[in-house]
């Protein structure tokens, strides 16, 4: 089983960008999908989370308003749109995948069991 990050880089303030999380080997229509991160230095923390259908969508208060979450089952692959971006979102980036968790654990990383290799996002002039 296996996750890949993409889309990550160097943006400006304010600026905007879209991670994707590819599965290989295994569909994630059956898997809640988180996305999570983490700064030098400090712990890993939950971004947003998706639930298997897509329906329930789960938030940071960081980063509401500024990152969406979608899914799309025929690619197989769950996306992390990420706009109006702050010097403070620069992390690693890792998506992660739960076979069962739950309610009040969706953005604890505790709660899943497959993860991504992680991609670096840095948001700097």
């Amino acid at each position: 089983l296996q996750l890949v990050e993409s889309g990550g880089g160097l943006v400006q303030p304010g600026g905007s960008l879209r991670l994707s999380c590819a599965a290989s080997g295994f569909t994630l229509d059956y898997y809640r999908i988180g996305w999570f991160r983490q700064a030098p230095g400090k712990e890993r923390e939950g971004v947003s989370s998706i639930s298997e259908s897509g329906s329930t969508t789960n938030y940071a208060d960081s980063v509401k308003g500024r990152f969406t979450i979608s899914r799309d089952h025929a690619k197989n692959t769950v996306y992390l749109q990420m706009i109006n971006l702050k010097p403070e979102d620069t992390a690693v980036y890792y998506c992660a995948a739960s076979k069962s968790s739950a309610y009040g654990t969706y953005l604890s990383p505790a709660a899943y069991n497959y993860w991504g290799q992680g991609i670096q996002v840095t948001v700097s002039l």
